[in-house]
C-alpha cells in the first residue's frame, strides 16, 4: 500500500511539474511573460531608435494593455528573417523590405506612416553647395554614397532615378560606398568623403535634419539636386500568423498613441512620423515594379 501511495504521489508531482512548464510556455502573447516583439530597422542612429522605441512601447502598453519588447537589429535583412521565423511579431519596415518580406514570408502591412500630412516621400540626391554640383548629371564620374543596399529611398529609387536619365547606376559613379543609414550618408557628403548621396526626403523635411543637432550648418552647406518619383511611406507590418485580435489592438493603439500629445512626440522622435493611416499590400505595387527593374532579390539583402 505504501509503495502504491508513493507511486501515486510521484505521478502527481510529475504532472504538476509538466503542467507548470506548459503554463509557462503558453503565456498569452502580449503578457509580461511573453511580450509582443517589435523590431525597428536601423535606418537612423541606433541609440536614438532604441530610446524612442522603448518610450513608444510604454505608451502602447498604457493604451492597449499589451506588453512590448523592442529591438533594433543590425540590418533590414535581420528584421525580415526574424519576422519570417516568427521571432519578431511587428516590424517597422520601409517599402522595399516590406515587399520582400510579404512576398517571401507572407508578412502583412497594417499601417502606413504619415509625415507632414503626406503618406508619400522621395529619394533625394544631395551634394555640398560649394562643389559646383547642381544637377544629377554633374555627379557622373564622382564619388557617391547610398544607405543600406535595400533602402528604398537610400538606394533603390536613387538607382531608378539614374536609370530614368539614361544612365547605368553601376557605371555612373567612379566610386560607390554603402554608408548604412541616411544620417551617415549626410555626414559622408558634408565631410567630403563623397560628392553626392541618396537620402529620404519628404514634403517639408529630409534626413539632413536628423544630424542638425551635431552639424549646425548642414542645411546650408548641402542641398538637394534631384529627386525620384513618389514612394509610398514606410510601414508597420506584422508576421503572417499574428492573431487578428492582436493586429487590431496594435493598429488602433498606434493610431491613438500618435494622436496624443505625449505619443506625438514619441513617434516624431522615432522616425519623424506625424501619424498613421490604414494600409494594404497593393499600396506597394509600384515598389514591386521598381524592385523588378532593379532585379532585387532576397539573396541581395545584407
Amino acid at each position: 500500500m505504501l509503495r502504491k501511495l508513493i507511486l501515486i504521489a510521484t505521478v502527481i508531482a510529475i504532472l504538476a511539474v509538466g503542467c507548470g512548464k506548459q503554463e509557462k510556455q503558453t503565456a498569452p502573447l502580449g503578457s509580461p511573460e511573453n511580450p509582443i516583439k517589435m523590431a525597428f530597422v536601423p535606418s537612423l542612429d541606433t541609440r536614438k531608435l532604441v530610446i524612442s522605441g522603448e518610450k513608444l512601447a510604454e505608451l502602447l502598453k498604457k493604451q492597449t494593455g499589451l506588453t512590448f519588447k523592442t529591438t533594433v537589429p543590425t540590418s533590414y535583412a535581420a528584421v525580415i528573417s526574424a519576422m519570417g521565423a516568427g521571432k519578431v511579431d511587428v516590424g517597422w519596415l520601409s517599402p522595399l523590405p516590406y515587399v520582400i518580406a510579404h512576398d517571401q514570408y507572407g508578412v502583412r502591412v497594417i499601417l502606413r506612416t504619415v509625415r507632414n500630412k503626406s503618406d508619400k516621400y522621395w529619394s533625394f540626391i544631395i551634394a555640398r553647395t560649394d562643389t559646383g554640383i547642381n544637377k544629377l548629371e554633374d555627379l557622373k564620374g564622382k564619388r557617391f554614397a547610398y544607405g543600406d543596399p535595400v533602402s528604398t529611398a537610400g538606394c533603390l529609387y536613387a538607382k531608378d532615378l539614374i536609370r530614368s536619365k539614361g544612365y547605368d547606376p553601376d557605371k555612373f559613379f567612379s566610386q560607390v560606398i554603402y554608408a548604412g543609414s541616411h544620417d551617415k550618408v549626410v555626414m559622408a557628403v558634408y565631410n567630403k568623403q563623397v560628392d553626392g548621396g541618396a537620402i529620404y526626403g519628404g514634403v517639408a523635411s529630409d534626413a539632413r535634419e536628423k544630424v542638425v543637432d551635431t552639424i549646425k550648418d548642414v542645411m546650408t552647406k548641402t542641398k538637394v539636386i534631384a529627386k525620384s518619383v513618389d514612394i509610398p511611406n514606410d510601414t508597420v507590418s506584422v508576421r503572417k500568423d499574428l492573431p487578428e485580435e492582436l493586429v487590431k489592438k496594435i493598429a488602433d493603439g498606434l493610431i491613438k498613441v500618435a494622436s496624443s500629445d505625449e505619443g506625438r512626440i514619441a513617434v516624431m522622435s522615432l522616425y519623424g512620423i506625424d501619424g498613421f493611416v490604414p494600409a494594404k499590400d497593393s499600396d506597394y505595387d509600384s515598389v514591386r515594379k521598381v524592385a523588378k527593374t532593379e532585379r532585387i532579390k532576397i539573396e541581395q539583402i545584407k
